[in-house]
């Protein structure tokens, strides 16, 4: 067993096989550490999230090691079966690259039964292993920014379906009109760990059958339109309600999310007198524009944006920022693109009215949990405010909002993989300037330099990631997740952006550069008793 630094509270425990790993994790499960928070099992490791103020991770990696030699027992799951179009973008090459012909790649994909051995990447996506080993492939190269839900695709020793559109790096061979997550079902996820999996070949016309007869419900999670509330007139780019997040929750293959910029979120809700965990509105750079229905107290926070209130006698009213600001009925709030910074957050006393799905109201973009989008048209109610807080003076934040073209700089843990990249690559990595891109989102930004070299070219089996965690792919060029992260993945991460960092990275917006200065270098963490564990593997 290895033990991989990630960030104060988070370890990634190594082991030899899927079998050891999920051992272990049966283990774990049936004899808890005091002070383990949460654990994401993968292919080969457990990424354990624990409180470090409390469990040191000496006594952690000690209290591991002791139930290495665990027996796990598990009765057989049921079956679940699977139609499949057979039509994939990549199937014709994964038919070259394995020197079979189509027919025969459909063969060894339908030709078994499959297993769930864990959960993770997206709520509903299930690692499925046991497959025929004729159709072990590579990842892609550069993984696709956008996968249509409904993909079949395969991976190394693994097959998987995408229960959602989202990014992605396995080669897809189909799809399937079967849905993998919905919330209306119970268990929401179709595949649970342990299950068993059989696909079968369809027709477009049967696809087309099944489709009709197994579409999603829609999302449970309303937004309340009635009494006082706020009308969304204009919003080029989504207006999100967004909250603190869903803490605890990866064993449903859901991420925190929440608020990406924490800070201003929180200081948005205490400006207008509020518990800092009600809902408010996440703006994009894009701006909006909101009409007021019934009286209110709103403020603004995060990114600096001209903002005014135009009144129903045809006064225009300067907002400042970070400043608790009466609304009147009719009275329009236009909130302008931010100069600098990325996301805006508009928070009004007593909240945004929400129903809740898994203890949050949070909109996750990459699971799609939560409210949808708020577009031109819409309208969301402002819940009662039934306790009364102090409102605070205003006050003036030192929070920093990059511009493009300059040079911000993030503190990072290097690890879990920074030994799969050579000393050149280590050096590049923390010595240039990265551009980042116009691909970014909540999910994570693209950045761009010279590309990192790695010593070990192997496929990476799949494994937990972090927000704030730097993935390197194939392509060199890496990828810095953000709070609608995916919760495993299959590239390596060089290093993890330090927690007090996070909200400064959602800060950084297209066209500006990111230097990251490393304040741990990489180390394996010593085992206790080492031998002994050597001889248990």
């Amino acid at each position: 067993m290895r033990v991989l630094p990630m960030r104060d509270g988070h370890l990634l425990f190594e082991l030899e096989s899927l079998e050891k790993t999920l051992a272990l994790h049966a283990a774990l499960e049936a004899s808890p550490i005091e002070g383990v928070r949460e654990i994401i099992p993968a292919a080969r490791t457990l990424m354990i999230a624990f409180d470090h103020l409390v469990l040191p991770s000496a006594s952690l990696i000690e209290q591991v090691q002791n139930r290495l030699s665990s027996e796990a027992s598990s009765q057989p799951g049921p079956i679940v079966d699977i139609p499949v179009l057979y039509d994939g973008e990549d199937l014709k090459d994964v038919a070259a690259l394995l020197n079979l012909s189509v027919d025969e790649i459909i063969a060894c994909h339908t030709g078994s039964d499959l297993k769930v051995a864990f959960t993770g990447f997206a709520p509903g996506f299930a690692y499925l292993s046991g497959g025929d080993e004729t159709l072990s492939v590579p990842r892609r190269t550069s993984p696709r920014t956008h996968v249509p839900a409904g993909s079949v695709a395969i991976a190394g020793e693994f097959s998987g379906v995408y229960p959602k559109a989202s990014p992605g790096g396995w080669q897809l061979i189909g799809r399937t009109p079967i849905p993998m997550f919905d919330l209306a079902r119970e268990p929401a996820s179709l595949l649970q760990p342990g299950y068993r999996v059989k696909f079968w070949q369809i027709s477009l016309e049967e696809f087309e059958e099944f489709q009709t007869a197994h579409k999603p419900s829609p999302s449970p999670v309303s937004l309340e339109t009635s009494g006082p509330c706020l009308e969304v007139l204009t919003a080029p780019l989504p207006v999100l309600l967004q909250d603190l997040g869903r803490k605890g929750k990866a064993s449903l293959g859901v991420s925190v999310s929440g608020a990406a910029d924490r800070a201003a979120f929180r200081q948005a809700n205490r400006t207008v007198g509020n518990p800092i965990n009600l809902p408010a509105l996440e703006i994009s750079p894009a701006g909006a524009v909101f009409k007021a229905v019934g009286e209110s107290v709103i403020a603004i926070t995060g990114a600096p944006v001209m903002a005014r209130i135009e009144a129903t006698n045809g006064d225009m009213i300067e907002v400042e920022l970070a400043k608790a600001t009466a609304l009147n009925d009719e009275d329009r709030l236009t909130i302008a693109p931010p100069a600098q910074g990325m996301r805006s957050y508009l928070a009004i006393r007593g909240g945004f009215a929400a129903s809740s799905i898994i203890d949050s109201a949070a909109r996750d973009t990459l699971a799609e949990i939560g409210p949808a989008p708020l577009k031109a048209g819409d309208r969301i109610s402002i819940a009662p405010a039934d306790n009364a807080f102090i409102v605070p003076a205003p006050t003036k934040t030192e929070d920093a909002h990059p511009k493009a073209g300059e040079t911000v700089e993030l503190d990072v843990v290097m690890g879990p993989r920074t030994d799969w990249f050579t000393s050149e690559a280590i050096q590049s990595f923390l010595s240039q300037d990265w551009l980042v891109t116009p691909q970014a989102s909540r999910v994570g930004i693209r950045l761009e330099g010279t590309p990192l070299t790695r010593s070990i070219t192997a496929e990476l089996p799949s494994e937990a990631t972090l927000h704030g965690a730097i993935q390197v792919p194939a392509s060199g060029q890496p990828v810095l997740f953000l709070v609608d992260h995916p919760l495993t993945g299959g590239y390596p991460v060089i290093g993890n952006v330090a927690e007090y960092h996070l909200d400064l990275a959602a800060r950084v917006p297209p066209g500006a550069r990111i230097r990251f200065r490393a304040i741990e270098a990489f180390h394996e963490l010593p085992l206790p008793n080492k031998h002994i564990a050597e001889h248990q593997q």
